[in-house]
């Protein structure tokens, strides 16, 4: 297709262009993918308070699960707790259950905010802590850069706000915007201390941002009160008073979560994004299609006649893509998605195209790739 590479730089920098951004985006940041922060909770865990307990959880788990598998797992076991009689499970009480959780939450919420670098054959292990933060910004100022400064440079009058949808914790696209003096909304008001606004079913503002920040999954510096409330607070803060940190995971419970405020906000936002009746785009970077929720969502999004979404997936392909990209090439509605791997484009059921011209791979499928193909177009990393 010898107008492929023209037809990408158009989509991304048409009109409407929404991103979905995994936890891919962060690696590089310092913060860890879902094994290595694994392994870190659990050597946090051992010894503890709760290791026989969550001994008896993983002992039921699977081959391969990791800790959003442990705590959708604790979630369930504290929901039957709760409406058992005695309150109390094999494993232990409800107390103990909600114990637990609490603890590895907090550990996630720790590595995240200061970062974690896994051992590896060129580097020892690293661990960040309160004043010696291994956490940087850079890449993610460097998207945001190229998104906003380059891309829709002198055009934001014209522009709707560019959606944001991450499925990450930490804070660092909502850093980066700020140093960009890029004003988003994200549904919250206040300061330092701010409070949710935002509810279900009620419309985005249409003036005053240029971003839109939606966090599928929640953030490290969100709580709920006792009274439902849903604060963004500073770290070491004591007010208010706060119940459990507000986080989501991708497993059996979280069509349950999803159905509240604000998780039920963030999705109906995502899902009236895809429905839009005009052109629009969805660029996903750094995600790897393994919540089926999201994937459900995009799917029924594009099969449907009307729909005039474009899909524009960067990953990478290894020995597979990912099952449903490879289902979705052989869809009818085939023709809305590309793929950019480190193997080249591939548009609908067809391709690779522009294969790599050295025994190098496209780089085009990271982070830093995506940031430099937006800064200087695909043309020139074909």
């Amino acid at each position: 297709m010898e107008d492929c590479l023209e037809q990408l730089d158009r989509h991304l920098a048409s009109r409407c262009v929404a991103w979905l951004l995994g936890a891919g985006i962060s690696f590089d940041a310092s913060i860890p993918l879902m094994w290595a922060l694994t392994d870190r909770v659990r050597a946090l865990m051992n010894g503890g308070p709760h290791a026989a307990l969550l001994d008896k959880v993983w002992a039921e788990l699977p081959e391969g699960a990791h800790i959003e598998h442990l705590l959708s797992h604790l979630g369930d076991y504290a929901a039957l707790a709760e409406r058992s009689r005695s309150k109390t499970m094999t494993i232990g009480t409800l107390n103990d259950i909600e114990q637990a959780h609490r603890a590895i939450v907090g550990h996630i919420a720790e590595i995240i905010r200061w970062g974690y670098r896994a051992k590896s054959d060129t580097q020892p292990e690293e661990f960040g802590q309160h004043g010696r933060s291994l956490v940087t910004v850079a890449g993610h100022s460097a998207f945001v850069e190229a998104l906003f400064h380059t891309q829709h440079a002198g055009l934001q009058e014209r522009r709707p706000a560019v959606r944001l949808f991450t499925t990450n914790y930490d804070t660092l696209l909502e850093d980066a915007l700020a140093l960009a003096c890029v004003p988003y909304w994200d549904g919250f008001s206040g300061g330092a201390v701010a409070f949710r606004t935002h509810r279900f079913g009620e419309a985005e503002p249409d003036v005053g941002h240029r971003a839109h920040v939606v966090k599928l999954h929640g953030s490290i510096d969100w709580y709920l009160g006792p009274d439902g409330k849903v604060w963004r607070v500073r770290d070491g803060d004591t007010y208010p008073s706060r119940e459990a940190r507000v986080l989501i995971h991708p497993q059996s419970t979280k069509y349950v979560a999803t159905q509240r405020d604000p998780f039920a906000a963030q999705f109906d936002l995502f899902r009236r994004t895809l429905a839009r009746p005009s052109d629009n785009v969805l660029a996903v970077c750094g995600y790897s299609f393994g919540d089926d929720h999201i994937n459900q969502e995009i799917e029924l999004a594009l099969e449907r006649p009307e729909n005039k979404s474009t899909l524009i997936a960067f990953c990478r392909e290894g020995d597979a893509m990912p099952a449903c990209l490879t289902r979705w090439r052989s869809q009818p509605w085939k023709r809305k998605l590309f793929i950019l791997t480190e193997k080249g484009i591939y548009a609908g059921g067809e391709g690779p195209y522009y294969p790599s011209k050295t025994t190098a791979e496209h780089g085009w499928w990271t982070f830093k790739g995506v940031t430099r193909l937006l800064r200087d177009g695909a043309g020139e990393h074909a």
